[in-house]
């Protein structure tokens, strides 16, 4: 359904640049049930292409506060910039009710045919340009001029997959300035809540060491800053249909 480009790929997770923010991430939902005003919707731009957006609304579950995110055939996410906050640990609670299903193609992480999440968190590092491989930083200095936005270099994305077991790693098949982790997959009951602990500055190094200059043994002082946090899904190119929620989500302390 979608022909996303890399440089689309890149600007449907772009942001405007916020002023200064406290390295803190606001709670999701409020008191009275809605969404936080810390928190904004991105969808996939619609000058590219016509991608309904994903549902991603406040609501309860299990008597208890939580957003709850529904694909069909779309895509979308609730983002919170930060500023200058170096990468810590980010922790959260998810459940899947509904994997990716009644789609035209089975998700498969791997492919571009089979690109989507039915759930997945994110992080968008202020990666220097310098580290990025020629030609990945001529497509995204293109991506910058086109879009006019500061478009993040890397993004480490921690996904829910539909299609397999947990365990898998890699590089999106529309670029690899968005690298992902899969937490979840296939063997985790739908209906039940997961808790989640990352290491945001280890995990940029098991994702992103090969554009580091000393590798895994890059200092943390050295990592580049964390800029913006996600939390979305997509089933635009399946064209599928997927539910679940996500609560809890904080900026944690810091590593070792």
């Amino acid at each position: 359904m979608s022909t996303r480009t890399t440089a689309t790929l890149i600007a449907a997770l772009a942001f405007t640049l916020a002023g200064a923010q406290a390295q803190t991430l606001p709670p999701l939902t409020q008191p009275d049930g809605a969404l936080h005003p810390g928190w904004r919707y991105v969808g996939f731009p619609q000058q590219k292409a016509p991608i309904p957006p994903t549902l991603i609304e406040a609501g309860q579950v299990d008597g208890q506060p939580a957003v709850k995110v529904v694909t069909v055939s779309s895509y979308g996410s609730l983002v919170h910039d930060l500023k200058d906050a170096p990468p810590a640990r980010l922790q959260w609670r998810w459940r899947l009710d509904q994997p990716l299903s009644g789609g035209k193609a089975s998700p498969d992480l791997t492919t571009k045919a089979g690109d989507d999440a039915a759930l997945k968190v994110c992080a968008m590092f202020d990666h220097p340009l310098e580290r990025v491989p020629f030609v990945e930083r001529t497509v995204l200095r293109i991506a910058r001029s086109v879009s006019g936005e500061a478009l993040p270099a890397a993004t480490v994305c921690y996904v829910w997959d539909s299609g397999r077991a947990a365990g898998l790693q890699g590089a999106n098949p529309y670029s690899r300035r968005v690298r992902y982790i899969s937490l979840r997959g296939s063997e985790t009951a739908v209906g039940q809540w997961v808790a989640e602990n990352r290491d945001l500055a280890q995990d940029f190094v098991t994702l992103f060491g090969d554009e580091l200059p000393q590798g895994a043994q890059t200092p943390r002082g050295e990592l580049p800053r964390v800029a913006t946090v996600l939390i979305g899904a997509d089933s635009d190119n399946t064209a599928s249909r997927s539910s679940g929620w996500v609560t809890d989500l904080r900026w944690g302390a810091a590593g070792p």
